[in-house]
């Protein structure tokens, strides 16, 4: 599965929620807790939907680059959250947690995701599902007309995960 992403700081999310809510076709709200484990290549994470005690963990390789970048990553659901992060800490070692409020819109082919950050602050992020025959290019000219629909500039991206930026 591919797809192209950006991350923003958010300035006003009030104004940013109303865009988005405006160019969504749906929108919902998740709880999600993450842990992040050491890894050689890429960032594993274990993904906690707070609400629903229910799970996934999410393989991804992307640039940490300013602006539309492709990502690659695999998910699988998980059951068993509790057992699976205490093997994957023990084989791996984990190295951050972040919990997060995530307001989650979709428009077309992409995923709008406004994020209440614990200790971070507010950021949003643009996943554009590219369809197999789609090209890393026309994600891009899709994240940036959306991009354009909100609002955020360019100064406002930023690199990396939300991990990252809790350990700098």
């Amino acid at each position: 599965m591919r797809n192209v992403e950006i991350k923003a700081k958010v300035k006003n999310i009030v104004i940013l929620l109303q865009k988005a809510k405006e160019i969504s076709q749906s929108s919902d709200i998740l709880k999600q807790h993450d842990t992040f484990y050491n890894t050689t290549k890429g960032r594993l994470k274990l993904r906690r939907f707070t609400d629903s005690g229910n799970g996934e963990l999410i393989f991804y390789d992307r640039p940490d680059t300013e602006g539309p970048k492709l990502s690659v990553f695999k998910k699988a659901n998980v059951e068993d959250i509790d057992n699976l992060n205490q093997v994957l800490t023990e084989a791996l070692g984990s190295k951050n947690e972040v919990k997060k409020v995530r307001h989650l819109f979709l428009a077309g082919q992409t995923r709008i995701h406004i994020d209440e950050v614990e200790n971070l602050g507010n950021y949003m992020e643009l996943e554009v599902c590219l369809k197999p025959e789609q090209t890393c290019e026309e994600g891009e000219k899709v994240a940036y007309e959306i991009m354009k629909q909100l609002g955020v500039q360019k100064e406002d991206l930023v690199s990396g995960a939300y991990a990252d930026l809790l350990l700098k």
